[in-house]
């Protein structure tokens, strides 16, 4: 390996965004952010790093395994790099916007660094686009969220979607009511992950005959929804059942033909969440476009409700058609500004020439251009 080619390796997990990729990011970045203003949703921009204590506080805490740490060599106290958007915005929320009406709506957009990657996401620093609702409590805030992602999406023209609802409090208001031992509840928990139904019943103890019900009834939200309809739920349970029919229901009114599935046992990815939870997934292709759902904000004056979700620009990318390269045209040395000016008025990328040269075209082509202009007209390079 030469210098030069260990001088350009980067850490695992980190690229190089090249034209056009990076500027064909950026825009799908402002159509987004240009989606959610329209909806009331007010852009904020977070720092990069922040104090730990601050920044692994309150929902920020399920990151604390993937957050960079360094000591600030001013104040002497350790920083970490954010891992994830929305706990800064909880943050800012409650402090900065505490005195601010309810409900809250902010969007925001920036990169994220990450202490390793996961299967389905090997990147370790990517951006997110996202947005929050904070101050209310409703399942229609819950559904506007949802709403609000699929519509930003549609709009980048990312459609078949498939939007998979979860409902994490479920599951330990079931083992509370049923008593399950404490120490077999993280057995428990990873069985439910897997699916595994004989795991199940060896370790759920007087709730395993439900949960094997729920881990069954996984699949399409009206055909899971009616199972869960049917199950004898204890209380607390049974709220968290009732509130994921209402969000079903608003969603069906907002978008009658969403292709929904309801998996009432599902956990991973959202710990910190306090009710119902989303994954948004492309029809076609792998990975996440997105998640989010309900949380509690942190902040000096107490907790405070709130709903969210955030979108996953490297994926999103994926499953869009790759960028096409504006129209480039060739100026000669002596070309007049004005002309320039027109072209570029007219859609075209302009390359200006800083030296003469014997061939106009050739020199055209070899930058990459389509057209020359020559003579007081544009010409097609190889025309």
């Amino acid at each position: 390996m030469t210098e030069l080619e260990r001088k350009a390796l980067l850490p695992a997990g980190l690229r190089d965004v090249l034209p056009p990729f990076a500027a064909f990011e950026a825009e799908v970045i402002e159509r987004l952010m240009a989606r959610f203003a329209a909806s009331g949703y007010a852009r904020i921009k977070a720092p990069l790093v922040e104090f730990e204590d601050g920044l692994l506080s309150g929902p920020g805490a399920a990151m604390t395994a993937d957050t960079f740490r360094l000591m600030d060599p001013i104040s002497q106290r350790m920083m970490g790099v954010r891992a994830d958007i929305t706990p800064q915005i909880a943050r800012i929320a409650s402090t900065r916007l505490g005195a601010a009406p309810r409900p809250l709506r902010l969007g925001y957009s920036g990169e994220v660094l990450r202490v390793k990657g996961t299967q389905l996401r090997p990147e370790r620093q990517f951006a997110q686009v996202g947005a929050e609702l904070i101050g209310a409590e409703s399942a229609a805030a819950d559904a506007e969220t949802i709403v609000l992602a699929v519509d930003a999406l549609n709009a980048i023209s990312v459609t078949d979607l498939t939007v998979d609802l979860t409902i994490p409090p479920l599951v330990p208001a079931l083992l509370d009511s049923a008593a399950v031992d404490d120490g077999l509840r993280a057995e428990l928990r990873k069985a439910l992950d897997h699916k595994d139904t004989a795991a199940v019943a060896a370790t759920g103890g007087d709730a395993a005959p439900i949960l094997q019900k729920l881990v069954a009834a996984a699949g399409p939200a009206e055909r899971c929804f009616a199972v869960l309809e049917d199950v004898d739920l204890p209380y607390a349970a049974a709220l968290e059942r009732d509130r994921v029919g209402e969000v079903l229901r608003h969603l069906r009114e907002a978008l009658p033909e969403l292709r929904i599935t309801l998996d009432p046992v599902e956990n991973r990815g959202f710990e910190y969440h306090s009710g119902v939870s989303f994954t948004i997934f492309p029809g076609a292709g792998r990975g996440e476009l997105g998640a989010g759902g309900r949380y509690q904000a942190v902040g000096v004056g107490g907790n405070e409700p709130a709903t969210g979700f955030t979108l996953y620009l490297d994926t999103i990318l994926r499953v869009l058609p790759e960028p096409k390269s504006p129209a480039r045209i060739y100026l000669p040395v002596n070309a007049d500004r004005a002309v320039a000016r027109r072209l570029r008025q007219e859609g075209w990328v302009t390359i200006s020439s800083l030296e003469p040269v014997d061939d106009d075209a050739g020199e055209a082509r070899r930058l990459g251009c389509g057209h020359v202009w020559l003579d007081g007209e544009t010409r097609p390079v190889d025309g």
